[in-house]
């Protein structure tokens, strides 16, 4: 018997949006309801990186891939949530060293972001040591609960280390009600083409 978790954000018009800013908002506009058409129609307009979402190293690389070059197989298969939720700040290598992380794993990291549904300002995220170090055993991938996985780094040093390195990089899940533990992890990004993001579904399938 599996366990299923849901750890996308929801994607409505008030929802967390990253530094509150309103131009990344989504907005939905009903194109056609049933007093003015035949159907209800909705068009969309959504910031590509919305709520749960990929990176693709174009975002933080001057000429770096986009993300239709990120293979769907990347992003299934098992994966480790570290519980963080004692961090304060930022998450260092100090703070990984006690989880035994291995070459190839898939590490989400569920921290008190993913206590509340408000932007905060002063969001946990991963500091440049930590993403170095995580580039030097080299995980296939990081996910993190926060619209970011940094925050005012100079030069986003943790992007780059981690997508130049060809780790992939997952940001807005939605972890409150995840144990830390092993799980089956799905991330299932928009088929799109050609740009730096693309929101994803993602979820755990968990033991018991």
């Amino acid at each position: 018997m599996f366990t299923f978790y849901d750890i996308s954000m929801t994607i409505k018009p008030d929802m967390q949006v990253y530094k509150n800013k309103d131009e990344k908002r989504p907005v939905f506009t009903t194109m056609s309801d049933h007093v003015t058409g035949k159907a209800h129609e909705t068009r969309i307009a959504l910031d590509a990186h919305t709520g749960t979402h990929i990176d693709a190293p174009l975002h933080m690389i001057a000429g770096g891939e986009t993300i239709e070059s990120i293979p769907l197989e990347s992003l299934v298969g098992p994966a480790r949530v570290l519980d963080l939720t004692a961090v304060t700040d930022g998450i260092t290598k100090a703070d990984l060293e006690p989880f035994g992380i291995q070459a190839g794993e898939w590490l989400l990291f569920k921290t008190r972001n993913s206590l509340s549904e408000e932007f905060d300002f002063e969001f946990i995220y991963l500091k440049e040591d930590g993403a170095v170090y995580l580039s030097e055993i080299g995980v296939k991938g990081v996910g993190t609960d926060g619209l970011g996985i940094e925050r005012a780094q100079p030069h986003y040093g943790t992007h780059r280390s981690l997508l130049a390195n060809r780790i992939q990089v997952v940001e807005g899940l939605r972890l409150k009600d995840v144990p830390g533990g092993s799980y089956f992890m799905v991330i299932a990004p928009l088929k799109l083409t050609g740009i730096d993001a693309a929101p994803a579904r993602a979820f755990l399938l968990g033991n018991g």
